[in-house]
């Protein structure tokens, strides 16, 4: 096994504990005062409001991000990333090639419920 892997944990104390949406990004903004290039993204999660988070997203055009799908765990602690409050995770995989942190979202294939749960 690989020392890279952390160790297992029971899904029920971990996973389960999560609340993993489905939202769709409706506006994308250069983060101000982020101390890494990132964009503020708002995305409605249907009856779990419009939150907001900042991510490093940058690899990508804001016209482009505007729109999709995004996944996003809404019970973390609010984070204050520059003078932005980031209420969400967005949930996202390393950008080939692209510096440490700088990612790229992970988005369902189809046509999906907004609000919808991963599991």
């Amino acid at each position: 096994m690989s020392e890279d892997i952390k160790p297992i944990v029971s899904k029920e104390d971990t996973f389960d504990k999560l609340e993993i949406r489905v939202g769709r990004i409706i506006s994308v903004t250069p983060a101000p005062d982020a101390p890494k290039p990132a964009y503020v993204i708002k995305a409605d999660f249907g009856k779990f409001g419009i939150k907001t988070s900042v991510g490093r997203f940058t690899q990508h055009s804001e016209e482009d991000l505007k729109g999709k799908f995004v996944l996003g765990v809404l019970n973390f602690d609010s984070k204050q990333i520059g003078s932005v409050i980031s209420e969400f995770l967005c949930l996202g995989v390393q950008y080939p090639k692209a510096d440490s942190g700088e990612a790229t979202i992970i988005t369902p294939l189809v046509e999906v419920k907004i609000g919808g749960k991963l599991f």
